[in-house]
């Protein structure tokens, strides 16, 4: 069987590692939002964890988005990060 996604509007922002950056993040995912962090490396990314409703009510499950990706608010009002070049393939501007 083949499926089409339904055309919804989504809440999305893209995960920038800068003070401002992380205060929207925080701002969007409020309590989803875990640990941030970035490696001393100078050419490391940073890295936010981000709660989701994989496994259902205990919402321990998280994923690792790095800088660049989107943080998508999904409609049950989860979030998840997606890679820019998904997004961008499965996404457009409203």
């Amino acid at each position: 069987m083949k499926y089409r996604k339904r055309p919804v509007v989504i809440e999305a922002i893209e995960f920038e590692y800068s003070e401002e950056g992380i205060n929207r993040l925080k701002e969007f995912c409020g309590d989803a939002l875990g640990t941030v962090r970035k490696e001393r490396h100078p050419n490391a990314k940073g890295e936010a964890e981000i709660v989701t409703l994989e496994d259902g009510i205990h919402l321990k499950a998280k994923h690792i988005a790095t800088e660049g990706d989107f943080i998508i608010k999904g409609v049950q009002g989860e979030f998840y990060p997606c890679k820019p070049d998904i997004f961008w393939a499965t996404y457009e501007k409203a």
